[in-house]
């Protein structure tokens, strides 16, 4: 076989702030919560519907980035890959998380006066769930040519 494919697309809501931390190296990372949804109808003509929760982590600028203009409730697209990332727990049990590790990211609306995502902008909170997770390690082996350029932005 030739070879693989690790991509993934993905267009939803932010479930919480951005968490901008950095890494022991000092880069920049920020783990970022966001919810899909699809709907149908069942065979009785009942529409349901079904939330999927992603986990996303953006490395260097597009960390910083991601940090300054998303927040809760504003609707953005990723692109990026899968990774799963293996633990052992302070209970000595072992854990797991598949992330999606962020390559592009494209604000989908505006965030003005009132809107969600107007509000202002920092670092992580203290107390977060990232802190029991061992350290993600210092940048992946990712180009430099990925990396999001201020001029860039549409806005």
């Amino acid at each position: 076989m030739a070879g693989s494919l690790n991509k993934v697309m993905i267009i939803g809501n932010l479930t919480r702030d951005p968490e901008l931390r950095q890494t022991g190296g000092g880069n920049p990372v920020c783990n970022i919560g966001i919810a899909t949804n699809r709907s149908w109808k069942d065979a009785s003509g009942e529409r349901q519907e079904q939330v999927e929760y992603h986990n996303i982590v953006a490395w260097g600028k597009l960390a910083e980035i991601s940090a300054q203009y998303l927040a809760k409730g504003r609707k953005a697209y990723f692109d990026g890959r899968l990774q799963t990332r293996e633990w052992e727990g302070q209970d000595g049990v072992k854990r797991f998380r598949t992330e999606i590790v962020a390559e592009n990211m494209i604000m989908l609306d505006r965030g003005g006066a009132g809107a969600p995502g107007s509000g202002s902008f920092g670092g992580a909170s203290t107390g977060n769930a990232y802190e029991s997770m061992p350290p993600i390690g210092d940048e992946p082996s990712a180009s430099p040519d990925n990396e999001i350029k201020i001029e860039d932005i549409p806005f």
